[in-house]
C-alpha cells in the first residue's frame, strides 16, 4: 500500500496489478471505402493495410507496402451505443469504485473524433460518449443507496498551448487575476484556476456540458467544416462516503474524457493565417504526446518527457498512472487518405504497449480520525472507572464491539420493545450506549415504514416543493391556503379529492335506478357495465380523471414547445459563433488595431457577440422552463395513475354488489355499517353467504 499525506488528509492508493493501455480503432463510414487496401481480421481485432508497389521507381523497390496492426477492437460502421459499450462503459463503472479512468479520442483532422466523444444535438441517438458517461454516472449513483455519492465536473481547453476554462463564463465564476497553470504534488497533477462545479443530478451535468461546447473554438478547412481547434479534457470527479462503514474513510476517483485536435498536413487542409498557426500548435503537441507515449512503451527508459507542452503534462496521471486507460483512434478508410490512417494505427499499436496500474484511492479524513481517537479514548477511561467502582465485575470487555454482538444488542432491543424480555443486562458502557445507538436505528426504521405505508395509501406533497403545490392546485385539488379537497375522515382518493361517496345525490340516483330494475339472471360485460358507471355513479371521479389528463397533455403539449425552442436557440447560436469566428478570423487577415491596449472590432462583430451572449441567457432560462415542466409533468402524470387505479377499484366494488351480491347480504354493506364496501373479496362474502344457508337448514330440520 502506498501512502501520501498532507495537512489535513491521508491519501492511501491500494496496489493494483499493471495491465496494459485498451487501444480501439473506429472507421469513419465511406461510400469510398479501399477495400483492396484495408482489411479486417475476422476476430474484429487486427487491421491489415496493402499498398501497391509503384512500378515507375523500378523494378527494384524494397519500400514497404504491408502493414498488420493487432488491437483490442475494431469498430467499423459500428453505432453510438456500440462503441460506448465496446469502450467506455466499464472505464465509468469502475470509477465508482474508486478506479481513475480515462478516455481518450485521438486521429486525423475530421475523422469523426468530436462526433465520437460528444456526439450531435440534434439526435439522443447520436450523442457520443461524454453524455453517455454523464447518464452512466448517475444511474449507478440512484442503485447506491448505501453510500453518499457527489460528483463534479470541469472542462479545460488547451488552446495555442494556453489553459482556457471553458465553464468560466458562467454567472458563478468570478473573473481570474493570474492565469491558469498546471500543478504538481503528491496527490498528482490538477490544473491551479480551473473552475469545479458540483452537479446534483444528471440535467444540471449537460447544463455545464453544453455551456462548455458553445465556448470550444472551432474553425473551417478544407477537410472539414467544423474543425475543433483545440484539445479540451472534460473530468468527471466522483467522491463516494459509506452510510454503513467508518466516516474516517472514502474513495475518490475521476474520468478523464479527452477530445484531441486533429492532425492536419497542411498541403490537403489548406490552412492559412490563423488557422495555419493553430494547426502549428496542434501538430507540435501532437508530437511531443507520441514521444512521450514511446518513452512510456519503452521499459527501460528512467525519464519521461512530460513538460515539453501543456497536453502530456495535463495528462500525466492518466498516461503512465494509477487509471484504467482506453484510446480509440479515429481513421478514414479511403485509399487518398491512407498515409494519415498509418500514421494513427502506429500510434495506436505504441499505446498498447504503454501499461497503467489502475489501483483504488482511499481518503482518509485525519482531523476525523483525531476526533474519533479522543471520543474513544475517554471511553476507555469511563469504562475503567466503572470497572474500578465495581469490584465483583472483573469480566469487563473493553474490546470494540463486532457485528455479532452488535446484532445481538439489536434483537435485545426488539425483543424488550415487544414485551418479550423484561430487560437487557448492563455490561459495560460500551454495551449501554450500543443500546441507545440501537434504539435511534429501531426506531429510525419504524418511522421509514410507517411513511412507505402513508406513501402507498396517501400521496404526500414536500411544502417546498413548489412546483408540486402549483400542479394541484392548478388540478383543482387544494385551496389557495393550502388545504386539500375531500373528506376530513381521510377516506377519499388520490390527494383527498372527494369520492362519488361524498355525493349523496349521485348516490341516491344511482340506487334508485337499480332498484327499479330486476337484477339480471347474466351480469353484462365488464366494458358495457364500465361504460354506465362512468356516466352514472362513476361521473364523478372519471370528470377528475379527465381534468388531470388534460392537464397532462398541456403540460407535455408544452414541454415539446419549450424543447423545440431550446434547440432553435442552439442552432441558432451555433451560426452566430460560426459567424462570430468568420469576422474574428477576417479581422486578423485586415490587422488587428488597438487603442490605449484595447482591440478595436467592427459594429458587425459586436453586435454578434451581443446577440450570441442575449442568445446564451435566452437558452437558460427555457433550459430552467423545461425543468420545471418536467417536474410538474410528472406529478401529473402520478395523479392521472392514482386516478385511474381508483375509477378502476370502485367500479370492481360497484359490479360485485350490483351483479353477484345478494341482497340479504347488502344490507351488511350499506353506509354506517361495520363492513366497508370493498375491504372483504367477493369469495369470502359468497362463502359466508353460503354458510349461513346451511346453518339455518340445520336449524329448521333440527326443530322439525
Amino acid at each position: 500500500m502506498m501512502r501520501r499525506k498532507n495537512d489535513n488528509k491521508r491519501y492511501f492508493t491500494r496496489m493494483g496489478t499493471r495491465k496494459k493501455v485498451h487501444a480501439f480503432v473506429r472507421v469513419k463510414p465511406t461510400d469510398d471505402f479501399a477495400h483492396e487496401m484495408i482489411k479486417y481480421g475476422d476476430d474484429n481485432k487486427s487491421i491489415d493495410i496493402h499498398i501497391k508497389k509503384d512500378l515507375q521507381k523500378g523494378v527494384v523497390n524494397n519500400k514497404q507496402t504491408d502493414w498488420s496492426f493487432k488491437l483490442d477492437g475494431v469498430l467499423h460502421n459500428a453505432s453510438q451505443d456500440l462503441v460506448y459499450e465496446t469502450v467506455a462503459k466499464d472505464v465509468v463503472a469502475q470509477a465508482l469504485d474508486g478506479y481513475n479512468g480515462t478516455i481518450m479520442c485521438y486521429g486525423q483532422t475530421g475523422a469523426g473524433k468530436t462526433y465520437t466523444m460528444t456526439g450531435t444535438t440534434e439526435n439522443y441517438k447520436h450523442r457520443g460518449i461524454l453524455p453517455r458517461a454523464l447518464q452512466q454516472v448517475f444511474r449507478m449513483i440512484e442503485e447506491r443507496p448505501t453510500h453518499a455519492i457527489t460528483v463534479r465536473v470541469s472542462y479545460l481547453e488547451i488552446y495555442n498551448e494556453s489553459l482556457f476554462d471553458l465553464l468560466s463564463t458562467l454567472p458563478c465564476v468570478g473573473p481570474s487575476v493570474t492565469p491558469m497553470t498546471i500543478v504538481e504534488n503528491p496527490q498528482g497533477v490538477f490544473i491551479k484556476g480551473l473552475s469545479v462545479h458540483l452537479t446534483s443530478q444528471e440535467e444540471d451535468a449537460f447544463s455545464l456540458l453544453f455551456e462548455g461546447e458553445t465556448n470550444r473554438i472551432i474553425a473551417s478547412h478544407t477537410m472539414n467544416k467544423n474543425s475543433s481547434r483545440s484539445h479540451c479534457i472534460f473530468t468527471i470527479y466522483v467522491e463516494a462516503h459509506s452510510r454503513t462503514l467508518s466516516d474516517e474513510k472514502y474513495i475518490t476517483s475521476k474520468i478523464n474524457l479527452v477530445d484531441l485536435a486533429g492532425s492536419e498536413r497542411l498541403k490537403k487542409s489548406g490552412s492559412e493565417g490563423r488557422v495555419l498557426k493553430e494547426a502549428t500548435y496542434i501538430n507540435k503537441s501532437l508530437s511531443f504526446l507520441e514521444q512521450a507515449i514511446i518513452a512510456l512503451g519503452d521499459q527501460k527508459r528512467d525519464h519521461i518527457p512530460f513538460r515539453q507542452c501543456k497536453l502530456t503534462h495535463a495528462l500525466k496521471d492518466s498516461l503512465g498512472g494509477n487509471c484504467n486507460m482506453v484510446l480509440l483512434t479515429n481513421i478514414y478508410g479511403e485509399a487518398s487518405q491512407l498515409e494519415e490512417t498509418l500514421s494513427s494505427l502506429r500510434f495506436a499499436s505504441r499505446m498498447k504497449l504503454v501499461t497503467t496500474e489502475p489501483a483504488i484511492n482511499e481518503k482518509y479524513d485525519a482531523e476525523r480520525m483525531v476526533k474519533n481517537l479522543e471520543k474513544e479514548l475517554a471511553l476507555l477511561k469511563q469504562e475503567l472507572a466503572i470497572h474500578d467502582s465495581l469490584a465483583n465485575r472483573t469480566l469487563v470487555n473493553y474490546d470494540p464491539m463486532d457485528e455479532i454482538q452488535i446484532a445481538e444488542i439489536n434483537s435485545q432491543v426488539r425483543r424488550y420493545l415487544e414485551g418479550t424480555l423484561d430487560e437487557i443486562d448492563i455490561i459495560n458502557l460500551r454495551q449501554i450506549q450500543e443500546v441507545f445507538n440501537q434504539f435511534r436505528v429501531v426506531l429510525s426504521q419504524q418511522e421509514q415504514e410507517v411513511e412507505l405505508t402513508l406513501r402507498r395509501k396517501y400521496t404526500l406533497i414536500d411544502k417546498n416543493d413548489f412546483a408540486a403545490i402549483s400542479a394541484v392546485q392548478k388540478a383543482g385539488l387544494m385551496d389557495v391556503d393550502g388545504h386539500l379537497v375531500g373528506e376530513p375522515d381521510g377516506q377519499g382518493f388520490g390527494l383527498g379529492v372527494t369520492p362519488f361517496s361524498a355525493k349523496p345525490g349521485k348516490k341516491a340516483k344511482s340506487k334508485k335506478m337499480f332498484k327499479e330494475q330486476l337484477r339480471p339472471s347474466t351480469p353484462p360485460p365488464k366494458p358495457v357495465a364500465f361504460e354506465d358507471f362512468k356516466n352514472e355513479r362513476g361521473s364523478e371521479i372519471n370528470r377528475i380523471f379527465k381534468e388531470n389528463k388534460s392537464i397532462l397533455n398541456e403540460r407535455r403539449k408544452r414541454a415539446s414547445e419549450t424543447t423545440q425552442r431550446i434547440n432553435a436557440i442552439k442552432r441558432e447560436m451555433d451560426v452566430t459563433k460560426e459567424a462570430l469566428n468568420f469576422q474574428k478570423s477576417l479581422r486578423e487577415k485586415q490587422g488587428e488595431y488597438e487603442n490605449k491596449g484595447l482591440m478595436i472590432i467592427d459594429e458587425e462583430e459586436f453586435l454578434l457577440i451581443l446577440k450570441l451572449k442575449d442568445l446564451k441567457k435566452q437558452y437558460r432560462t427555457e433550459y430552467q422552463d423545461l425543468r420545471d415542466l418536467k417536474a410538474e409533468i410528472q406529478y401529473c402524470q402520478h395523479l392521472v395513475d392514482q386516478c385511474r387505479h381508483r375509477l378502476l377499484m370502485e367500479f370492481d366494488i360497484w359490479y360485485n354488489e350490483s351483479f353477484f351480491i345478494p341482497e340479504d347480504i347488502q344490507v351488511s354493506l350499506k353506509p354506517g355499517s361495520s363492513i366497508r364496501p370493498g375491504m372483504v373479496p367477493i369469495s369470502r362474502i359468497m362463502s359466508l353467504h353460503n354458510y349461513l344457508k346451511t346453518m339455518m337448514g340445520f336449524q329448521q330440520a333440527h326443530r322439525k
